[in-house]
């Protein structure tokens, strides 16, 4: 077969973006804080005006320099080409279905909603920070779990001193709140 009508591969497939895409509960909206709609549109823009004309360069030089089908810099630049071009691919949708809301407008209330930072403890009296974070932005690392996550949705509309029900791995456990927070609005 004529090489000009084979697909180039490794073994991955471009079409599977959705496998990436963290799961939304159905009909949900895709809720993001300004600030992670803001670090999430850097990436893409960072992708679509510095990282991919750079390795679309590379890949052209590459190919000028005869045999492709040992070429290293060819064929690594064409496999990270195809993956800078999935990442874009995902922030875009990402983007284009994201809801920002601002934690601010909260700021001073005693209620749990989307980015909300909450103190509670456990049965054990075990105290934990979170806060409460789109999909797309949240950092376990940094105390921080997705809106969706079972403890997001066992705290939401909860104010401090109210307990509520957790499902966890080991059965139901009582949590109660004991501070909510929200970050200061932007002087304007």
């Amino acid at each position: 077969m004529n090489k000009a009508f084979t697909r180039e591969s490794d073994g991955t497939d471009d079409d599977d973006d959705e496998l990436a895409l963290p799961a939304l509960p159905q009909g949900a909206k895709n809720y993001v804080t300004p600030a992670g709609y803001a670090r999430l549109r850097r990436e893409l823009m960072g992708l679509l005006d510095d990282e991919r004309p750079k390795i679309v360069d590379v890949v052209s030089w590459a190919a000028k320099n005869g045999d492709r089908s040992e070429n290293g810099d060819y064929l690594y630049g064409k496999k990270r080409l195809r993956e800078i071009d999935r990442r874009i691919r995902f922030l875009t949708k990402r983007l284009d279905i994201a809801e920002v809301v601002d934690p601010s407008l909260h700021h001073g209330r005693d209620q749990v909603f989307f980015g909300a930072t909450v103190t509670y403890a456990n049965e054990r009296g075990e105290e934990r920070t979170i806060t409460i974070k789109g999909i797309d932005e949240a950092d376990s690392s940094h105390g921080e779990v997705s809106w969706i996550a079972p403890i997001a949705r066992a705290l939401l509309k909860s104010k401090v001193g109210d307990e509520v029900t957790l499902m966890t791995p080991g059965g139901l456990e009582k949590i109660e709140v004991l501070e909510v927070s929200y970050p200061a609005p932007e002087p304007h």
